[in-house]
C-alpha cells in the first residue's frame, strides 16, 4: 500500500490509487495483497493481470458464469455487472451483513435497480419488465424493505436467487412456473401448506402449467396488500381469466352487480372458494361443498338456512344441461315478454294509424260528449 496510497497515481488500468482507510475497514483487510494479485513476486512489479475472484470464491463465480448474467457475459455484452458491478469497487468490499454493503438485504433493490429501473437499457437488452424497480418499491415488499427496513421482507435475491439467477424459462430458476410456489413458500410457509392441497396445487404438481400459482394471482413485482379494495376487485377479473364461464354468471348476480360498480362489501370468489386452499364442490373440506355451504353463507348472512343456501351464484339460464329448470323458465319467460309487448305494441300501432285516419278526414270532428255527474240531491 506504500505505493498505491500516493494521490495522483495515475495509469489507464482501474484501481491504482487506493485508499488505505477503504481496504482497511473492507472484508478483505485481513488478506495481503498477493493472495489476488499471485503474479506480483517483486517490486516494484510490472502489469498485474486482472485477479479472479473464483481464486476464493469458486463455487459463487461458477453459479454466476452459468447464470444469465454470467452467459450474456461471456458473449461480450459490456452491460452486464460483474461481481464489483453488484458487491461495489474491488478494494473496498464489505461483507454482505455490512449495512453499508452494496448487496446487503436493505440496499439490494437500489443496486439491482440501477439496470432493473432503467427502461431503455431494459428495452435494449430485450428484458419485458422495464420497470420491475419502480414496481416493487411501490408493492408490499419494497414499502416493508425501504420504508420500514425489515430484514425478513422479500428483495430480489429473495425471489431471483443471488448468483445464480436464471431467466424464468429455465426449468432451474426460481421464478420458473414449476417453482413459484416453492419459492414464495421459502416465507409463506403456511399458505404453501394451504396451496399444495388444492385444486390448484394439485395441478401444477401433476405437471399443468396452466394451473395458477402465487404471481398469477398476486403479481410479481407489483405486489399490493390483498385487503386493499382496488386489489380485491382486480383479483374478481383475475380468476375469470380462467374461469370465464364463472365470471360471467357471477356478473349477473347481485354480489356480482355490486362489485362492478365498484363496492367490496359483498361475496367474492374468495369469500366462497377460499383463496389459496381452493378444493373442489365434491371434496367434503371444501367451504362449497354440500356440508359446508350454510357455514359459509352464514359468514356474511349469520341467519342463513339449508333453504338460502340453495341460492346458485353460477346458476346459467343458456345452459340447458346443467341448470333445465331455470333453461326452460327463461325461455318461457322471454316468450312471454314477447307475446305481451308484441301484442300491446301492435295495438298501439293499429290504436295510433285509427287516430290518424280519423283526423284525416274531411269536415269537422265530431264533438266529444261530456257526460257530468249529477249532483246526489238529484239522484
Amino acid at each position: 500500500m506504500g505505493c498505491h496510497s500516493i494521490e495522483g497515481l495515475n495509469s489507464e488500468r482501474p484501481a491504482l490509487t487506493i485508499a488505505p482507510e477503504d481496504f482497511e475497514n473492507s472484508i478483505h483487510a485481513a488478506l495481503g495483497c498477493s493472495i489476488c494479485h499471485t503474479d506480483v513476486v517483486e517490486f516494484p512489479h510490472g502489469t498485474v493481470e486482472q485477479p479472479s475472484c473464483a481464486a476464493c470464491h469458486s463455487e459463487q463465480v461458477s453459479e454466476y458464469e452459468s447464470s444469465v448474467h454470467g452467459r450474456a457475459k461471456a458473449n461480450g455484452d459490456g452491460d452486464v455487472p460483474n461481481c464489483q458491478g453488484c458487491h461495489g469497487p474491488i478494494h473496498a468490499l464489505q461483507s454482505v451483513s455490512n449495512a453499508n454493503s452494496p448487496v446487503y438485504h436493505l440496499n439490494l433493490p437500489a443496486t439491482c435497480g440501477k439496470c432493473h429501473g432503467n427502461a431503455e437499457l431494459a428495452r435494449k437488452h430485450g428484458i419485458p419488465i422495464t420497470n420491475a424497480y419502480q414496481l416493487y418499491m411501490d408493492s408490499i415488499h419494497g414499502r416493508a424493505v425501504a420504508r420500514s427496513g425489515l430484514l425478513v421482507a422479500a428483495n430480489c435475491s429473495s425471489c431471483h436467487g443471488s448468483h445464480e439467477i436464471r431467466p424464468r424459462n429455465d426449468l432451474d430458476s426460481k421464478v420458473n412456473r414449476k417453482n413459484i410456489a416453492a419459492t414464495c413458500g421459502a416465507c409463506h410457509a403456511g399458505i404453501l401448506a394451504s396451496y399444495f392441497p388444492s385444486v390448484h396445487g394439485r395441478a401444477m404438481q401433476a405437471g399443468n402449467l396452466k394451473a395458477p400459482v402465487c404471481a398469477d394471482c398476486h403479481t410479481a413485482h407489483q405486489i399490493t396488500r390483498v385487503d386493499s379494495e382496488s386489489w380485491q376487485l382486480e383479483l374478481i377479473q383475475e380468476c375469470g381469466t380462467c374461469h370465464e364461464e364463472s365470471i360471467r354468471t357471477y356478473r349477473d348476480t347481485l354480489h356480482g352487480q355490486v362489485t362492478a360498480l365498484g363496492f367490496t362489501r359483498v361475496a367474492r370468489c374468495a369469500d366462497c372458494h377460499g383463496s389459496h386452499e381452493i378444493l373442489a364442490t365434491a371434496d367434503p373440506q371444501s367451504s362449497v361443498s354440500p356440508a359446508n355451504r350454510v357455514r359459509t353463507c352464514q359468514q356474511c348472512h349469520p341467519q342463513a338456512t339449508a333453504s338460502f343456501a340453495q341460492f346458485s351464484p353460477h346458476a346459467d339460464p343458456k345452459n340447458r344441461e346443467r341448470n333445465p329448470g331455470l333453461y326452460y323458465t327463461a325461455r318461457f319467460m322471454n316468450a312471454l315478454m314477447v307475446v305481451v309487448f308484441g301484442f300491446f305494441g301492435l295495438h298501439t300501432i293499429l290504436w295510433l294509424v285509427r287516430s290518424l285516419l280519423a283526423r284525416s278526414r274531411p269536415g269537422k270532428p265530431p264533438e266529444e260528449e261530456v257526460w257530468i255527474q249529477p249532483p246526489k240531491e238529484d239522484r
